[in-house]
């Protein structure tokens, strides 16, 4: 019963309670494209705003194919998960060259581009080319597994294998995309990761988990170990007016973004101690370290960090170089705001600016 009945009924319900979502009113694969991308692990209210200001700066695949990564990354800001703009900037450049402008139709291609995995392939060739494609989403996740009541833990080998075999299995031909994004917003929206209303559920009567009463225990989730923490200590190095940032090497986390330089302490060393040693290894130069700025706090996917800025100077007739950064450069307090940073970084600049720190 469940099977035949579920996408039915999920058609149904999406048929009067889609979101008006932006690139829903145009699905052009463009668009659809950049709302994907944007939309991995990132909610829909958060992402609305990104979404409309990139569409005006990059409104089509040229545009974002030419532009520096330097304003895609500035673009991005705030948003997080940084590889996304990386890796849609270099897809878009491979599909110029590669596919002579024509976004690929088939998951399969689009799987071969930097940044798409198999569920955003199924979700860009269903929403925006009508191919019979499934999804995977997190929102699907779960809604199919409460829906089928898998027991087996969504992220485990042998559940994400039995989802996979769900989500093909009951893709209704030639709706692939409604279906897909009925999915998305049922779990958005009423399938939700705790307190699920499952009394408005349109799927309530075919949904095993509710009829069993288990719907809080799917998806079933794997142990996870406790996240690491770190304690940073960063320098606002001033000179002659200026502050010296740092470019975070492609390769990395937060990769060609701008930060004040500095990093993590080593066990049983002090703040003032392990800045000194980092600056050197960083820059190959002596600082002498001055009041506290301000301590900042950010949770990242795997690990937590605390951070201590200081203000700093340089060494006399010290001259930095860039031994692990990427670039460095001199700014000024008025152009921090050309420079795309992570959240902590930026937050240092806003405190900087709010005070007026003269160099």
């Amino acid at each position: 019963m469940t099977g035949k009945e579920f996408p039915v009924l999920l058609l149904d319900w999406y048929s009067k309670h889609a979101r008006p979502l932006p690139w829903r009113r145009n699905p052009e694969p463009y668009a659809v494209w950049v709302s994907e991308i944007m939309l991995q692990q990132t909610r829909v209210e958060t992402v609305l705003p990104y979404f409309e200001r990139w569409m005006e700066r990059f409104p089509n695949l040229p545009a974002l194919a030419e532009a520096p990564l330097q304003a895609v990354l500035t673009a991005w800001e705030g948003l997080g998960y940084y590889s996304r703009a990386r890796n849609l900037h270099a897809a878009a450049k491979i599909v110029m060259t590669k596919y002579v402008g024509q976004i690929p139709e088939q998951p399969a291609e689009l799987a071969q581009l930097p940044g798409i995995g198999c569920s955003t392939a199924g979700a860009i060739a269903s929403i925006a080319f009508g191919v019979d494609a499934p999804v995977l989403d997190g929102n699907i996740r779960r809604v199919l597994a409460r829906v089928f009541d898998v027991s087996e833990p969504a992220r485990s080998p042998a559940g994400e294998a039995r989802l996979w075999d769900l989500a093909r299995d009951h893709l209704p031909a030639g709706k692939a995309g409604d279906y897909n994004q009925a999915s998305m917003d049922l779990g958005a929206r009423v399938c939700t990761p705790r307190r699920p209303d499952c009394p408005n559920c349109p799927l309530r009567e075919v949904c095993l988990a509710n009829l069993r009463g288990v719907q809080s225990q799917r998806p079933a989730q794997l142990k996870r170990a406790r996240p690491p923490h770190y304690t940073v200590a960063a320098a606002v190095i001033c000179h002659a007016g200026q502050m010296l940032i740092a470019q975070r090497p492609t390769d990395k986390l937060l990769g060609g973004l701008w930060e004040f330089p500095g990093g993590k302490l080593l066990p049983g060393e002090s703040l003032i101690d392990g800045l000194k040693r980092e600056i050197c290894e960083e820059l190959g130069s002596e600082i002498e370290v001055g009041d506290l700025l301000g301590v900042y706090r950010h949770a990242y996917t795997h690990f937590k960090v605390t951070l201590h800025a200081f203000h700093c100077r340089l060494g006399e007739g010290d001259h930095p170089h860039p031994f692990e950064a990427q670039a460095l450069r001199w700014v000024g307090l008025d152009r921090l705001d050309d420079f795309p940073m992570g959240k902590i970084d930026r937050q240092i600049a806003r405190d900087l600016q709010s005070l007026e720190t003269r160099c």
